[in-house]
């Protein structure tokens, strides 16, 4: 026998009953949980236990916290940091053991980590083993929660409701296709954004959002005050289909980008402060001024984005309407590109998706992460609400 199997048949000896044993395996695990705390907050602080650093937060003592395990209900040492920033990851507050495994592995899915990253991850950072079965099997049951989440009741008046898509490569009857992922995002009463939902189709077109604003009106949205849209084809028209009384303002963002699509860089500069004119003005018949200054000096070379403007007038001049503090929050879809961009960045890492239900569990957990954040009203909610209710004053009830 070799000298190993001795040393294992001697440790094992001094165990005089299972009871024994399974007590030292209890104490085992909760000094590896406790040992993968002090990693995480030497990874939140930036630098080890006992180790000298210049930074103002510090390790404060511990606090303690009985969790849930499969050796029963341990009490363990949570080390706490000065500032109370200290948010660990493998027990979070008021959670148990496993229902933080759990979260973990979902958090570092939803930022774009594959199942065999997230078993790395996990193994590396806290010596803890979790299969790619097994980590497919907890972020599968986001499924439901999309279920549940896009079925939900909805307010029955949103302020401002912003829509774009994001395209995404699908397989599909073994090829990749282009889907686009619908995104509506609604401004509430209470000033605080909420993302209504999110739907899946083929490419970007006003038919498949009538399906989405049918569908938000099915959920029990009555009226949507102002829209902030792309200049789709027919984008304006589907939307007062299904809300007549709807404003719709096209992106004004939107608008410059396509203009300056086929301008050339030497030119491009000058091109986009001489269009600045236009939405920068004091109110429309101003604008009207500067856009026929606009025309005068570049029709002749980049006619189509001269005709544009035109085509698209009424709709691209909406927030003229308004205070100039409505106005910031409605002549750009910003915000539904700034969360889009979230997105993107959550999910660069998947060149394709094998099927639709896997591009929505992936964009649901990253707007999930995106929002984390959206606890509070817009800025100067306070001033942005009474002027709501002056200008709206038949259709907004607090």
């Amino acid at each position: 026998m070799r000298k190993e199997e001795l040393l294992n048949d001697d440790f094992f000896k001094q165990f005089k009953s299972g009871k024994e044993f399974e007590n030292f395996l209890s104490q085992l695990h909760k000094r590896g949980i406790e040992q993968m705390l002090e990693g995480e907050l030497d990874h939140h602080l930036g630098y080890r236990k006992h180790a000298r650093s210049d930074h103002s937060n510090a390790r404060n003592g511990y606090g303690s916290k009985t969790i849930k395990t499969d050796f029963g209900e341990a009490r363990i040492d949570v080390p706490r940091d000065r500032e109370g920033s200290f948010e660990p990851l493998i027990v979070p507050k008021r959670e148990s053991m496993a229902e933080g495994i759990e979260s973990l592995v979902v958090s570092l899915y939803a930022k774009g980590m594959s199942n065999a990253d997230i078993e790395r991850q996990l193994l590396e950072m806290y010596d803890f083993r979790l299969s790619t079965s097994a980590i497919s099997r907890i972020t599968d049951r986001v499924t439901e929660d999309i279920v549940a989440w896009q079925n939900r009741p909805l307010e029955e008046v949103y302020l401002i409701v912003w829509m774009d898509g994001v395209v995404f490569k699908v397989r599909e009857n073994s090829k990749v296709v282009n889907k686009t992922v619908y995104i509506a995002v609604g401004l509430r009463r209470d000033g605080k954004k909420e993302v209504l939902g999110l739907w899946i189709g083929k490419n970007e077109s006003a038919s498949f959002w009538m399906s989405v604003l049918t569908d938000m009106k099915a959920r029990g949205v009555m009226d949507i005050l102002i829209t902030a849209t792309d200049n789709l084809n027919g984008f304006t028209d589907t939307i007062q289909t299904v809300f007549p009384r709807s404003r719709t303002q096209i992106c004004v963002v939107h608008q410059i980008r396509n203009a300056c699509r086929y301008v050339v860089w030497k030119e491009k500069k000058e091109f986009t402060a001489d269009m600045k004119q236009i939405y920068d003005a004091p109110n429309r018949e101003a604008a009207k001024a500067a856009l026929n200054d606009f025309a005068a000096k570049w029709e002749d070379k980049y006619g189509y984005a001269v005709k544009s403007w035109r085509d698209n007038w009424e709709e691209l001049t909406v927030f003229f309407d308004f205070p100039i503090e409505i106005r910031r929050i409605i002549y750009t879809t910003n915000l539904i590109e700034n969360l889009n961009g979230k997105i993107r960045k959550y999910t660069r890492n998947k060149l394709s998706f094998p099927t639709d239900e896997a591009v929505m569990k992936s964009v649901y957990l990253a707007v999930r992460e995106a929002t984390r954040k959206w606890t509070m009203p817009v800025r100067n909610w306070g001033l942005i609400l009474n002027q709501f209710l002056i200008i709206f004053a038949d259709r907004v009830k607090l």
